[in-house]
């Protein structure tokens, strides 16, 4: 069996990750080939210059009345897996970016760009570039293009007979663009293309096109990242209530459940061989974390305020001698997914500082690692300033954060939605339980009260009540029932969540 993954992101190759699709991109074809399954991955090459590869072909696409030649390279072949860019200068124009912001044209650069690579991989695939193909395997709304040119198109025959699978990671995101009148849009890119507009147009917009709804109603099986999210899509969102479910496409998977096309298999992780890792002293995390903090303020013109507040407190956390304990972490960007709860009003503050302030009375301090939305920085640094024990690192680095998977003790993270989640795996691989929100992924991979901690509620109210209230449940036995907590921490770092048994499902569920 040959199976073809179409992404925007893919973590095996340098620079091209920006969220965990790149990592699911990364795994699961090695997954798939330990079980005899052939594997090829395709995404676009962003200029990525240090990229070692071998041309295989180039490709002929009508796109915008013009026909325009793409590029096939081979980058790597190993293990059963071969990995694929197509250059293209559209594709690598913006300096390397993988998706850009366009302000009141949402989507319009990137998919422009995307549409452009969904034709080339569709061409390249019809004239059997990479050989005879049995599965080809779709990611998010970037690869969806695919599916409405392999169902319309009276140019793919070959591509046609190809059995078609698409995976959500991310339904907040569908790259919805007009249909016609615009630079951007379906018939500026495929003019003489007849399609059904019932089908994959926008449910709120009828007169957009929306990529993801398109390539759920086209394709033979659509996969959602989580058994929980699964059933969550199927339902409609609620926002001000606090519940972010289905985002106009519930009708859609409700169909695609009744026909037996949908399907919810969780993510995978990689769990290296046993290795005892030395924690950091505080000490030594204080100076990794001014290091970072002094490359980024050496990055910005100006210095942010946040790096500003971060480097003193590291002054003033480094007086101490040992971290103080409990030690509460979250790593992740930061965005209305991640931290809509927390940034929730109370008291004249946020539900963050009620956070700080719960872990202050127990003795611990709480460290925040992540960069995102410039509000959500702005609010975040606020909460540094009025807590001397919260730390907020505002950017990313990698032994940042995988020093903290393995030094705290407890990781929060309040998701408004998580279709599956990478974070709460990676903190119980290193023995930190977690708190989170009961939803999605979180939901599949946590379970209360023995490996880590939940919260639910029907109004934000409620959820943000209910995370304070199970923090203080955990804070409690962290304090007076210490091997009680370590048995949950041990529970925690038991959890095996493989891409070998990950692998098998995708076979059975989805490929068979």
């Amino acid at each position: 069996m040959h199976v073809v993954m179409v992404a925007a992101e893919n973590d095996r190759l340098p620079s091209c990750k920006v969220g965990g699709v790149a990592d699911v991109i990364r795994d699961i074809p090695y997954a798939l080939a330990e079980q005899q399954v052939r594997c090829s991955v395709i995404v676009p090459d962003y200029g990525q210059y240090a990229l070692n590869r071998e041309f295989v072909a180039d490709i002929a696409v009508p796109f915008k009345q013009h026909l325009e030649t793409a590029t096939l390279w081979r980058v790597a072949s190993d293990s059963g897996v071969e990995q694929y860019v197509v250059s293209h200068s559209l594709f690598s124009h913006h300096g390397g970016a993988i998706y850009c912001n366009d302000g009141d044209q949402p989507f319009a650069t990137d998919a422009n760009k995307f549409a452009l690579f969904c034709a080339a991989v569709s061409e390249l695939l019809e004239h059997h570039m990479i050989g005879p193909v049995d599965i080809l395997h779709l990611h998010d709304w970037h690869a969806a293009v695919v599916a409405v040119l392999k169902t319309f198109s009276p140019r793919f025959v070959n591509l046609k007979q190809i059995k078609t699978v698409y995976t959500v990671h991310n339904l907040a995101l569908q790259g919805i663009r007009p249909f016609k009148h615009d630079d951007s849009s379906l018939e500026s890119w495929f003019p003489t293309l007849s399609y059904d507009g019932s089908r994959i147009c926008d449910h709120i917009y009828p007169h957009c096109f929306n990529p993801m709804r398109a390539a759920i109603n086209l394709v033979d099986k659509v996969h959602l990242v989580s058994p929980t999210y699964c059933e969550e899509v199927q339902h409609s969102s609620d926002h001000e209530s606090g519940f972010f479910g289905g985002e106009g496409l519930e009708n859609d998977m409700q169909a695609a459940a009744r026909s037996g096309r949908l399907a919810g298999i969780l993510n995978g992780c990689i769990y290296p061989g046993h290795e005892e890792s030395q924690a950091l002293t505080l000490s030594e995390y204080c100076d990794l974390a001014e290091q970072s903090l002094f490359v980024w303020m050496s990055n910005g013109g100006a210095l942010k305020p946040a790096h500003y507040i971060a480097h003193q407190r590291v002054i003033q956390w480094r007086q101490q001698s040992t971290f103080r304990r409990p030690l509460v972490t979250s790593v992740g960007r930061l965005t209305d997914q991640k931290a809509l709860l927390l940034r929730q009003p109370k008291d004249g503050q946020l539900i963050l500082d009620s956070v700080a302030a719960l872990v202050n009375e127990y003795g611990g301090v709480l460290v925040i690692l992540g960069s995102g939305d410039p509000h959500l920085e702005y609010l975040f640094t606020q909460v540094m300033a009025r807590n001397d024990n919260v730390l907020y690192l505002q950017g990313y680095g990698q032994a940042l954060g995988d020093h903290l998977y393995d030094l705290g003790d407890l990781f929060l993270m309040p998701s408004s939605f998580e279709p599956c989640g990478i974070s709460q795996m990676l903190a119980m691989r290193a023995g930190q339980p977690c708190l989170a929100h009961q939803v999605g992924g979180l939901k599949d991979t946590i379970d209360h009260e023995r490996t880590g901690f939940l919260f639910a509620g029907r109004t934000l109210e409620e959820q943000a009540q209910q995370l304070l209230e199970s923090l203080r449940q955990a804070l409690n036995i962290h304090r007076n029932e210490p091997q009680r907590y370590l048995e949950i921490k041990a529970n925690a770092g038991a959890q095996r969540f493989s891409w070998d048994t990950i692998a098998s499902q995708y076979i059975e569920k989805l490929y068979g």
